[in-house]
């Protein structure tokens, strides 16, 4: 039997999951808007096919003249049955909103026309914006459909390859399609630009600026630079046992983790403390932990 207060629980549960999956199709809603702003009056109109579904669209408008919104949602059908096997039926809905919607709104848009002419701000501003439209959509735990259902298939089997990576290479080829069906290399190449542009800020849109510094320390004035560091820093630190292949002494080694700004100030206090401190500094472009990034959230 199910009590009252146990009702309530399961109540509130479903509660906030509705209203969490229609802040999801709220987020695609306005993501679909923004992409389609990009291409349909950006991109489309100056001939630029940016990889992916919708640069096929845009290279199979040019030749049959249907419109780009439809060759968009055509292309995708297949792409969606075999994420529907792979994801399932709820990954799917939201995908399959987000292709119908992103289709439509750049129909709708099309007749507007390009707000410029000028093939260099089409392809900055017009990869800006995909990167900003996708990343939300993923955010939102769906895709756009295309190659977005294959990246993440990919994602899948290649985990340390980050998203944006992944959309460079595989809309490399569409875009090396589109050089042979517009003849102009130089459409082909601002193409090109809007592709790398589109991976840049989608990594970023995705992984935020986590980028930090990471730290090995050996030194003899050990407990007064960790005291700094706790003090004038507030950030923490960890102990390793290390021992001098050659001299047999054993050490203790600081490791921490700092955010790039910090930095040179960490550099500076191991300075004046122990200037014959052997240190190792190297890039660490994945945190996950407290100040960080939660290790239990699903990678996109």
């Amino acid at each position: 039997m199910v009590n009252k207060e146990q009702e309530n629980e399961i109540q509130y549960e479903a509660e906030k999951t509705f209203c969490r999956r229609c802040m999801d199709y709220l987020t695609i809603t306005v993501a679909a808007v923004i992409y389609a702003v990009a291409v349909s009056l950006f991109l489309d109109p100056n001939s630029l096919a940016p990889g992916g579904v919708t640069g096929i669209a845009i290279i199979l408008n040019r030749i049959t003249g249907l419109e780009t919104g439809t060759w968009m949602f055509a292309v995708n059908i297949p792409i969606l049955i075999i994420g529907m096997w792979k994801f399932g039926w709820r990954f799917i809905l939201s995908t399959l909103y987000c292709t119908l919607a992103m289709s439509c709104m750049t129909n709708l848009l099309s007749p507007v026309g390009a707000l410029t002419t000028d093939p260099l701000l089409a392809a900055l501003v017009g990869g800006s914006l995909m990167a900003v439209s996708l990343g939300l959509v993923f955010r939102a735990g769906a895709t756009s459909g295309g190659t977005d259902i294959i990246v993440k298939l990919l994602r899948l089997q290649f985990p340390h390859l980050k998203t944006g990576l992944l959309f460079l290479l595989t809309d490399a080829v569409i875009v090396t399609a589109s050089a042979f069906v517009f003849q102009d290399i130089d459409t082909a190449l601002y193409a090109g630009l809007v592709v790398f542009v589109n991976s840049i800020l989608l990594d970023l849109v995705l992984y935020g600026r986590d980028g930090a510094k990471m730290f090995f320390i050996i030194s003899d004035n050990h407990h007064v630079i960790v005291e700094r560091l706790l003090k004038e820093l507030d950030i923490s630190a960890t102990y390793i046992s290390g021992q001098g292949a050659y001299s047999g002494v054993c050490k203790n080694v600081i490791l921490c983790i700092v955010k790039k700004h910090l930095s040179p100030k960490l550099e500076e206090i191991v300075r004046q403390e122990d200037p014959k401190a052997f240190t190792i500094i190297t890039s660490a472009t994945e945190i996950y932990g407290e100040g960080y990034k939660n290790i239990f959230s699903e990678k996109l």
